[in-house]
């Protein structure tokens, strides 16, 4: 393969969408340095795995020689992202965006080159635009297109409310595109619409429209919905090497390769050669092992995915744990989710209710070999962990609504 076909296999990697190739082709033959632009708006003050898929990617195109912006959306994180949205989203104060943002800044660089990224915020053309600005930009789009996009049409059907300044907010993302002249923007597939904005406002300042390369959203611990702090099936990066390491083991073998193909930095042909080995009889839950220890030390350093490994086989008694261990989805009894008592029970790990209590009474009963004490534990929807009852009850359950 070329040097160019070698790129494009490792950009379009886990990808849902390339627009448009040839012409990202076309500036990866003329040797170009381009600037790849993700934008980020800091909501919440944590990340969690389902947010370094992008910065993933961004250290793929780090690692192919290309210069990395990491977009900071101080000033639309004040507007509030509509994408996916029934109702209109409260905006964040500046204060807060401003205090998100500095953890973002101190946990990006777990994953990118520092020397390699610029860390931008949008506030810095955005503030300067002006309300003269602001209207002259919202005149280069229609209303009329905007309602084009999935979730305005659908409020807009259904006579759901649409504040006005909804509408601005993929008018300032498409306008980060024009400041930072990029050549790249990444994003997630639910934001396609803001990241053709994009392109369509780089051709109104006469600039040559950025190419386009979406992700997909990565599932969470349940392997189902997206991962999710309000759904709980989430990794956070900052959590601690033992607490990751068990959650990364209670996934499926299915969801395992998934998250090789988002979230390692191991080439297509070592993920190629893990496949391999599994066809030949390699026990998945070894090869989790080496998923578990890269994510571990990434975040922590390679020291602490080590002992986290020790850790975690010692809590289940030294390879008590079986190759195989059934998977059993169950449904939650209210919003909140489902007792840890009527869960086993459920789960056909104990007969009853009342023996799952003795059993948790007993100190027998771990969640992802933690033991558990607390009979009134309730395990919230979406979740999906490894039950392990007495010495040889095993069971991945997953808690459905």
């Amino acid at each position: 393969m070329s040097i160019v076909a070698d790129a494009l296999a490792l950009i379009r990697r886990g990808a849902d969408e390339l627009l448009i190739e040839s012409e990202l082709a076309a500036r990866l033959e003329a040797g170009k340095v381009l600037r790849v632009k993700a934008g980020f708006d800091p909501t919440a003050p944590d990340l969690h795995l389902g947010h370094t898929v992008l910065i993933n990617k961004l250290r793929h195109f780090q690692d192919l020689g290309h210069q990395v912006i990491f977009l900071i959306g101080d000033f639309t994180g004040m507007i509030g992202d509509p994408t996916g949205k029934n109702v209109t989203r409260k905006p964040l104060t500046r204060e807060e965006v401003a205090a998100n943002a500095v953890t973002y800044q101190e946990q990006v660089f777990k994953i990118l080159d520092p020397a390699k990224t610029e860390i931008r915020f949008n506030s810095e053309w955005m503030d300067k635009l002006g309300s003269a600005g602001m209207i002259q930009l919202a005149a280069k789009y229609t209303v009329a297109r905007m309602l084009e996009r999935d979730d305005f049409h659908k409020r807009f059907t259904s006579q759901q409310p649409i504040a006005v300044h909804e509408f601005l907010y993929p008018l300032a993302q498409g306008y980060d595109s024009v400041a930072l002249h990029a050549d790249v923007e990444l994003g997630g597939t639910d934001q396609k619409f803001n990241l053709l904005m994009g392109r369509e406002l780089q051709r109104h300042y006469g600039q040559t429209p950025q190419c386009i390369l979406t992700m997909p959203l990565l599932e969470g611990l349940d392997g189902i919905n997206k991962m999710s702090k309000s759904l709980g099936n989430y990794i956070g990066i900052t959590e601690s090497p033992s607490e990751m390491f068990g959650k990364i083991m209670s996934i499926s073998d299915e969801l395992m390769w998934r998250w090789f193909e988002l979230l390692s930095f191991r080439s297509n042909a070592e993920l190629a050669a893990l496949k391999q080995q599994a066809a030949e009889g390699r026990n998945p839950r070894d090869i989790k092992f080496e998923l578990a220890q890269e994510l571990i030390a990434r975040f922590h350093d390679q020291a602490a995915a080590e002992a986290a490994l020790a850790e975690f086989i010692a809590r289940f008694q030294q390879g008590a744990m079986p190759d195989e261990i059934p998977d059993i989805t169950v449904q939650a009894t209210g919003p909140e989710g489902l007792g840890i008592a009527a869960l086993l029970k459920l789960a056909g790990l104990t007969a009853s209710t009342s023996e799952a209590l003795r059993q948790i009474q007993a100190g027998a009963v771990r969640i992802d070999g933690e033991r558990i004490e607390d009979g009134k534990r309730l395990i919230p929807v979406a979740s999906q962990h490894i039950y392990q009852v007495g010495k040889r009850k095993f069971a991945r359950v997953s808690i459905t609504a």
